[in-house]
């Protein structure tokens, strides 16, 4: 069984409630007939009933009718979301007016159905642009409990099953926050854990990567990430985590045991934690392109209820797993509030 196969047949057991702003739009109905054809996820479309089941008909879906279809213009919560608007933005002098009008825009309804419970994620962005994805996502959902920066993860699927977990490793942050301080860093790292056992279903080894391992280098950025190894390990004394490493120190094991010798780390990372987004960023895309790997991503972590944004160019199966994606990743917060 591949990742996909595996993170597909994890989503069949927890079925969580699943939100697509984007209700009408082609791509992410062909793809909600999919997921509900498959048993992935119950699946909840935004937008004018009639509209997306004519459309539904004329693409020759046949599942669609077994989705919820919320039309933000008029249904039964609408003023009971307006009420949580105003209570969670009131220090913002957010006025009814201007909640009223919000509320029907669907990506804010889809938000506004996670904080009232009647959602577990959201998946967005076939047509809207991340920023507005993710607006009310930072203004209503928020980050989890001790995380206050959002990132973006890749998951790395290698031809070559010598690096990582039988050739699957996880990179952070790739996607959203170019310049941490060693507190997000450590948050990053932490969330990364979190993502990796939710998704990639491996226990993580985090390498938190510099340009020197083990003071090689005297640097104020090599500092940062000592300081955010030691953070981390405070905020999840369970976590595997060493750092600074440098690259080659993290995956390979000789060239770990000679530059940190005694690292449960070292030579045996299966998640990289990159000190900038820069450095994070153009490392994913060069090992994808250079050594075709492929990259599953990125997977938003750090919300409090997981918002996935796609790609405007994202294809059917790009949403379809995606939503397999942001099930797990429900699963996996609810499993850690049932923990509590």
């Amino acid at each position: 069984m591949n990742l996909i196969e595996s993170i597909k047949a994890k989503a069949k057991q927890n079925l969580m409630r699943i939100v697509l702003p984007e209700g009408d739009e082609e791509r992410t109905l062909k793809a909600a007939d999919i997921v509900i054809n498959e048993g992935l996820a119950q699946i909840i479309l935004i937008g004018n009933r009639k509209k997306i089941l004519d459309d539904a008909a004329s693409y020759g879906l046949k599942k669609i009718e077994k989705a919820s279809i919320i039309d933000p213009l008029n249904h039964p919560k609408k003023e009971a979301y307006i009420q949580l608007m105003l209570e969670i933005r009131k220090n913002k002098g957010l006025k009814y007016d201007e909640a009223a009008k919000l509320i029907e825009d669907p990506l804010y309804l889809g938000t506004l159905m996670i904080k009232s419970g009647d959602a577990d994620g959201e998946v967005s962005g076939a047509r809207n642009a991340t920023g507005d994805v993710l607006r009310p996502a930072f203004q209503y959902v928020k980050t989890l409990p001790g995380i206050s920066v959002v990132s973006g993860a890749f998951i790395m699927i290698f031809k070559d099953s010598e690096f990582g977990n039988d050739g699957i490793m996880v990179f952070a942050d790739c996607a959203v926050h170019p310049n941490p301080t060693d507190k997000e860093l450590a948050e990053i790292a932490v969330a990364t854990g979190k993502t990796t056992r939710d998704i990639a279903g491996f226990e993580p080894r985090i390498a938190m990567l510099s340009f020197s391992t083990k003071g090689s280098a005297k640097h104020e950025m090599v500092d940062k990430v000592v300081n955010a190894t030691r953070i981390a390990k405070e905020m999840d004394p369970s976590l595997k985590i060493d750092g600074e490493l440098q690259a080659d120190a993290a995956i390979i094991e000789a060239i770990g045991k000679s530059k940190a010798p005694g690292s449960e780390i070292a030579g045996k990372a299966n998640v990289l934690v990159f000190p900038t987004l820069e450095s994070g960023n153009i490392a994913y895309k060069l090992v994808q392109r250079m050594a075709h790997a492929e990259a599953i991503g990125p997977v938003l972590q750090g919300m409090a209820a997981p918002i996935n944004d796609l790609s405007r160019g994202c294809s059917v199966s790009d949403i379809v797993n995606l939503i397999a994606i942001t099930s797990n990743q429900a699963a996996g917060i609810k499993k850690g509030a049932m923990g509590k």
